[in-house]
Parts: structure tokens; C-alpha cells; sequence
């Protein structure tokens, strides 16, 4: 499929699962560098968009929620583009301090956060492609599976729960998971079993009475099933 069709795709399935301020985020944010990025560096990367998030709506060190331009989700890995252009930045030093600080927030929270030039993008982008294939060259590696795929195993919540566990040293607590992903507290229980049954999850026992009180991700770190 060509990008244009691919790419037209991708943005209607994320318009159709979006309201409200995400969805306005998206018809306002995914514009002329965006989609330049999307067609100039990740469809030569990838040649596809699972996983890829445009206008993805993170929270900053206040608690404010804001949008970067793309995120990656590979794995347990978080990465970010935002498209940087002179013009919005230069002129306004205020939300140039702003924009970085919340890159830095970012990668405290353990994403990866690629700040890349508008004007580089438009001139340059093989510099930005080659650059970018060498550093993500071992994540694109882990290409995800179709849900109409035999093999595709893990639902949207399993992925979430072992991405969960993973950022938190591998072990994941249902009471503190359920309130981080606003799901009731025995739904992620009933999930967490399934991925024990599944080889992905152990489950913790304490104390004498032998009650589960957490589960261990015991997967691989790089596993395409978290994509």
C-alpha cells in the first residue's frame, strides 16, 4: 500500500477513537512538519505506522497534559519526536524554556525524546533518516503482529500491564496499576491472570496465607508482544 493510502488510514482510525481535546489535538497539531516527517523519515524507516501515535497526549512535571507530535510505543520503550520549528520557538523564549523543560520531564520518566528541525527535515532529511535508522535500528527490529494474526496473543490491556510492570522494575501491584490506567482493580486481577497462564507473569505470593499481592513480568524486555 502506498503511503498516502497508508497514511490516510492511520490518521482516520486515530480521529475515529478520539474526543474531545485529543481529538481536537490531532486536526490542529498533525500538520505540513508532521506529515513530512511521517512520509520523509518514518515510512522510509519503518514502511508502516503500528505503534506510532500522532498528537499523543503526555502529562508534564505539573500534571498538565500536553501533546508531542508522535510517540513510538516499542516494547516497554517510549520514544518521542517533536518537530521543532524556528519560527514558534525563536520569538517566544518562554515557551522555548517550556517546551525543553517538559523534554527533559520526559526523559526522567524514562522515554527517549528526539528533537528534530523543522528546516533539517525540509532540506536535510537524509541526514535525519540516516541518523535516526542507526539509533533505533535495534527496535525497529520488533516488528508487531496483526490482530488478525493467529499469533497475536495479548490485548490492548495485557500490552499495558506488562509495559506497566516493566517500568516499575518488573513487578506490578493491581491497586497502584488499576488507579495508573483508570480500570477497576479486579479487571487488571483478571488480566494479570491470564498473562500468568499465558508464561508472561508469576505471581507473588507474601506472608504465611500465600495471598497474591503482585505479580513479576518475567518476559523478555524487547518482545514484540508488548508492541
Amino acid at each position: 500500500m502506498s503511503f498516502e493510502a497508508e497514511h490516510e488510514q492511520w490518521i482516520g482510525r486515530h480521529l475515529k477513537l478520539r474526543k474531545g481535546g485529543r481529538l481536537d489535538a490531532l486536526r490542529r497539531g498533525h500538520g505540513f512538519g508532521n506529515r513530512l516527517f511521517a512520509e520523509k523519515i518514518w515510512w522510509a524507516l519503518a514502511g508502516h505506522f503500528h505503534g506510532l501515535h500522532p498528537e499523543y497526549e503526555v502529562k508534564d512535571w505539573r500534571g498538565r497534559s500536553y501533546f508531542v507530535d508522535f510517540m513510538w510505543i516499542v516494547g516497554f520503550l517510549r520514544i518521542v519526536f517533536e518537530i521543532m520549528d524556528f519560527g514558534s520557538h525563536g520569538t517566544d523564549r518562554s515557551k522555548y524554556r517550556r517546551d525543553l523543560n517538559r523534554g527533559l520531564y520526559l526523559q526522567s520518566q524514562e522515554c527517549i525524546v528526539f528533537y528534530i528541525s523543522l528546516d533539517e527535515l525540509k532540506e536535510n532529511p537524509d541526514f535525519i533518516l540516516a541518523t535516526l535508522r542507526n539509533t533505533l535500528a535495534p527496535y525497529l527490529l520488533a516488528q508487531p503482529k496483526r490482530s488478525g494474526s493467529a499469533e497475536y496473543r495479548y490485548s490492548k490491556i495485557e500490552r499495558e500491564l506488562m509495559r506497566t510492570a516493566i517500568r516499575n522494575n518488573r513487578v506490578l501491584r493491581p491497586s497502584e496499576a488499576a488507579k495508573r490506567l483508570e480500570l477497576h482493580k479486579m479487571t487488571v486481577i483478571k488480566y494479570c491472570r491470564l498473562l500468568v497462564d499465558k508464561g508472561k507473569f508469576r505471581a507473588m505470593a507474601q506472608g504465611a496465607s500465600g495471598r497474591v499481592t503482585s505479580y513479576e513480568y518475567i518476559g523478555t524486555l524487547q518482545s514484540p508482544d508488548l508492541v
